[in-house]
């Protein structure tokens, strides 16, 4: 696992702790970060926090520790694609993130919508959309109160999978369908669509799946939204509308990740299409 990046708060005064005991555990779970073993270091640093006086010393860095690990350890596994753990520890740094923002700063608050919006990605890799949906009413309620903060105020990410040698990353928009169709044309939700490099990080954006809001003469059709095709650095692709894709205001959310790995597959091309020009180098 790659090294956490901590802040650099840790000299620590031995005359500030009340208790040996609670510094020898710290001790050992600061020798786990330092030999990268962030699962033993998260281990040690909850024990702490649940057992530590809030009034000692030690409280804070245990909490600050417990929170840094435990986030670090859901993006890997988020990563991985292990999203019932990705799940776990995701909870276990919201919680951790509650209790710290009455003791920290404004910015360390500011965790509380990310690591949210991480706990929604994991429910969507499950395959739990229904909690997954309840949660993005968390969000949802907070664009609404103005209190999500700058980076995740007007989008956010909400899923994640990988599919054959790519990485797939749905992000969804807080802008809602105008009650005129032809005063706007906006995206509701887009799936960037990456090829990855060796290690399995994202390497070059290749295409956009974008879901699109639908300029609807017959409001009976029920069309709201249709997935839309477009390329950015895949060569030989085909970009476009794709007409079979639609959805309605209340997006059903498994059909569409069911249809983004479909349009992955390349089983179903756009009946309205546009073939890019760009040829292989």
């Amino acid at each position: 696992m790659k090294k956490i990046q901590f802040l650099s708060i840790l000299l620590i005064s031995i005359s500030g702790f009340s208790q040996n005991d609670f510094l020898s555990k710290y001790v050992e779970a600061e020798s786990f970060l330092n030999t990268n073993e962030i699962d033993s270091a998260y281990i040690k640093f909850k024990e702490l926090e649940e057992n530590v006086p809030k009034n000692d010393t030690l409280y804070d860095y245990a909490l600050w520790y417990r929170t840094m690990t435990a986030t670090h350890l859901q993006e890997v596994y988020r990563f991985e694609q292990k999203f019932d753990k990705s799940l776990f520890y995701a909870l276990d740094a919201l919680e951790s993130i509650n209790k710290g923002k009455e003791r920290f700063d404004d910015e360390f608050a500011k965790r509380e919508y990310f690591m949210v919006k991480n706990v929604i990605v994991a429910y969507y890799g499950l395959g739990n959309f229904a909690e997954g949906k309840r949660w993005k009413k968390k969000m949802y309620d907070a664009k609404k109160k103005g209190t999500l903060p700058e980076g995740i105020d007007e989008y956010f990410n909400y899923d994640f999978f990988k599919f054959e040698n790519k990485n797939i990353w749905g992000y969804e928009w807080f802008e809602e369908l105008p009650e005129d169709r032809f005063s706007k044309s906006f995206t509701k939700v887009i799936y960037y669509v990456y090829s990855t490099n060796p290690d399995g990080s994202d390497k070059d954006q290749l295409y956009r799946l974008h879901v699109l809001m639908f300029h609807n003469i017959d409001p009976s059709n029920g069309i709201d939204y249709v997935l839309t095709k477009r390329l950015e650095t895949a060569k030989n692709e085909v970009s476009g509308t794709l007409y079979s894709y639609t959805y309605k205001e209340d997006i059903d959310f498994e059909k569409l990740k069911n249809d983004v790995k479909e349009v992955l597959k390349g089983n179903l091309e756009p009946e309205t299409k546009n073939v890019v020009k760009r040829q292989k180098e």
